[in-house]
């Protein structure tokens, strides 16, 4: 069964990816002796070795209580051990009832886990924040408590548990706190989310800093290791080794290349701008099921090259120490007759499909009349279209949450 989904997302007839978790609530998915798939927002990887369980990956906090039955109804060995490929809080959260009913397992992580937590901790507000916006998820609230790993490591750790031996290495991409998973009686690799069956998520707007070239280099190592099996944190199982290594290399390849032009513009001296309107994703890969920009984007990339290589200064000098946005805006609403008529000027872009344009004047019209309701019904009209009309999470997350923000003062 699962051999069988599996051929219908590589060839593009179903989807399964970090957007669209195609098997969730089916329970533990048997992929060989001893080896279950529980597939998630954030899969886990089950493994009964010799009377013992140990995870690969635990989920999140509202999946836990599920994935404890479904794994029970797999397995009744006790959970001594559990691996977080890196430190988001979809991965790192459903030991909890297996503790609470048993003996505490050892978790093994990356020690950049424990500076991830830190952080989460001291940024915990803005993290609540950013991910209603991006998951349209006004109730969600960022934890503060985590269940911290116990044995830590830096570049490689191999861990003997029962009789699998899990190989561990670090890897730099989504996150500085990677851990690549391979396991040797089993031939199968484990890539957290350095493969996501989407486009690499490495521009997020609103998270920390993304590693690129670390990414590329990650990608190309796992595709020389030689698995059988592939089980990524999400999205849905890939078997056998050409497979394998054409995902992999291909994402490297169509990453490398964003971050090839972007290297070669910014080192012949261009602006952030032209930059972002300049770059584009390779074409002969458009057609790959892995490779669909449906979480993150390009344009989106080259800005986190940027961040990364050149700083936050974007060439403009007029931005390098602006006026205050709403001041601006009020003096172009002045020099345009009024913020009516900006958000006049907002429609009529909208309406002749630049989107982008209508988006930069409504946006303009709000600051310079923040009060007035006609005006905030033309910006929720604008940033609804933009909604409707982006294929990414993280566009359409960030453009519907300025189009309610407008509807509740129109």
């Amino acid at each position: 069964m699962i051999i069988e989904y599996a051929e219908r997302v590589w060839r593009g007839e179903s989807d399964d990816s970090v957007v669209d978790a195609g098997m969730q609530g089916k329970g533990v998915q048997p992929i060989t002796e001893g080896l279950g798939w529980w597939p998630g927002f954030g899969n886990v990887t089950a493994f009964e070795t010799e009377g013992e369980l140990v995870l690969f990956d635990t989920g999140g906090s509202f999946s836990a209580a599920q994935l404890h039955e479904d794994v029970r109804a797999w397995t009744r060995a006790p959970l001594t051990a559990a691996f977080y490929s890196h430190g988001h809080i979809d991965h790192v959260f459903g030991t909890g009832p297996f503790e609470e009913s048993g003996p505490s397992a050892t978790i093994y992580a990356h020690q950049a886990v424990v500076d991830r937590f830190e952080r989460y901790v001291l940024t915990n507000g803005y993290n609540s924040v950013i991910n209603q916006r991006q998951f349209q998820a006004p109730g969600l609230r960022w934890p503060t408590d985590y269940r911290r790993p116990d044995v830590t490591y830096t570049d490689a750790l191999t861990v003997r548990r029962g009789g699998l031996t899990f190989d561990l290495v670090h890897a730099k991409g989504e996150t500085d706190d990677g851990t690549i998973g391979y396991v040797r009686e089993h031939k199968l690799l484990l890539p957290g989310d350095l493969f996501i069956w989407v486009t690499p998520n490495c521009g997020n707007p609103q998270k920390a800093q993304r590693y690129p070239r670390e990414w590329v280099h990650a990608l190309r190592r796992m595709a020389a290791m030689d698995a059988d099996i592939m089980l990524p944190g999400h999205g849905a199982p890939i078997f056998g080794r050409d497979r394998i290594q054409q995902a992999l290399l291909e994402t490297a390849e169509w990453l490398e290349s964003l971050i090839t032009q972007t290297l070669e513009l910014l080192n012949a001296g261009a602006r952030l701008d032209e930059i972002v309107h300049s770059v584009k994703a390779p074409g002969h890969l458009a057609d790959r099921p892995y490779l669909r920009a449906r979480y993150d984007e390009p344009e989106f990339v080259v800005r986190n090259l940027w961040r990364l290589y050149g700083g936050w200064y974007d060439g403009n000098p007029a931005q390098l120490k602006p006026a205050p946005e709403a001041v601006l805006a009020k003096s172009v609403a002045e020099l345009a007759g009024g913020a009516r008529a900006l958000a006049d000027a907002a429609l009529k872009a909208l309406s002749e499909g630049d989107e982008r344009l209508a988006g930069h004047l409504a946006e303009m019209a709000a600051l310079a009349a923040p009060d007035d309701a006609g005006v905030h019904r033309v910006r929720a009209e604008v940033f609804s279209a933009r909604a409707a009309g982006e294929l990414s999470l993280m566009a359409k997350g960030i453009f519907a949450w300025a189009a309610a923000e407008s509807r509740q003062r129109s």
